[in-house]
């Protein structure tokens, strides 16, 4: 079958290591990877990944452009392989998000990456609705969802956020909330304009609670990812094929769903 990977973080070779090393700090996991586009490309086209969404997230204001900048010269690198979504920050100006999105539709990007944990924000606060006024449905929105942690992307605030702009497409990353599935699908399986990823997600549960919850969106609105640095994409296509699914949904998770939800061919 065809394969998409959905959900990838990729980062300078100058910084990917400490990015990665980092990332992997903060959730409490051993990364699988380096964080460099190389590695990642290697193991991932051995896999038979075909295409990847990539990004990366800004922690500050000022990151925001050159971090486009190295996602666009990144796809444009990748001889068709990536499709890149930009990152935003909540602290920036009405006047300087608008500017940006313009910006990063007319590179090609395809969508924003955020990541309320890392970024310090509330899906649903004030700063955050702003952003979506302006992006306006124009590109989707890839969420980072759950942390039994912290409550800055809990099911409750992205289902108010979905609810107050029912044209905007989200992804709801992780199975729409990283460590606290059972209480995420219930609230947000259902809603019109949300979709799921399931990255860093088949390893803490069971393959009987991955078939449940991804029935539970839709087979339609599922996307497989690795969440790179983090998991071997060997590892995470063997979970994947613990799940119980026919072959008809599993085409669709891995490459059918998000190659029609981008438009791409």
């Amino acid at each position: 079958m065809h394969i998409f990977d959905a959900h990838v973080h990729i980062y300078p070779d100058k910084i990917a290591e400490k990015a990665s090393h980092h990332v992997g700090e903060f959730y409490g996991i051993q990364m699988a990877f380096d964080g460099r586009i190389a590695t990642m490309t290697e193991s991932w086209k051995k896999s038979g990944v075909e295409r990847c969404l990539v990004h990366s997230v800004a922690t500050t204001h000022d990151q925001v452009p050159k971090i486009n900048d190295f996602i666009h010269a990144s796809v444009e690198a990748s001889g068709g392989m990536f499709v890149g979504f930009c990152t935003l920050h909540p602290s920036m100006s009405a006047k300087e998000i608008e500017a940006e999105v313009d910006r990063i539709i007319s590179l090609g990007l395809m969508g924003v990456k955020l990541h309320p944990d890392c970024q310090k924000f509330r899906v649903d606060e004030p700063a955050a609705m702003q952003m979506y006024e302006i992006i306006d449905n124009r590109v989707p929105i890839l969420i980072h969802a759950g942390d039994r942690r912290y409550d800055y992307s809990n099911q409750d605030r992205i289902k108010s956020a979905a609810k107050r702009f029912p044209r905007q497409r989200i992804i709801a990353a992780h199975l729409g909330g990283y460590s606290v599935w059972e209480k995420a699908v219930p609230v947000l399986a259902g809603t019109e304009n949300l979709w799921v990823d399931e990255s860093s997600s088949l390893a803490f549960i069971t393959p009987e609670q991955a078939k449940e919850y991804i029935l539970a969106y839709g087979e339609d609105r599922v996307f497989f990812g690795t969440d790179y640095p983090m998991w071997s994409v060997s590892e995470e296509l063997e979970r994947f094929d613990r799940i119980d699914l026919t072959d008809s949904q599993r085409e669709k998770i891995l490459w059918e769903n998000i190659n029609n939800f981008l438009s791409l061919k």
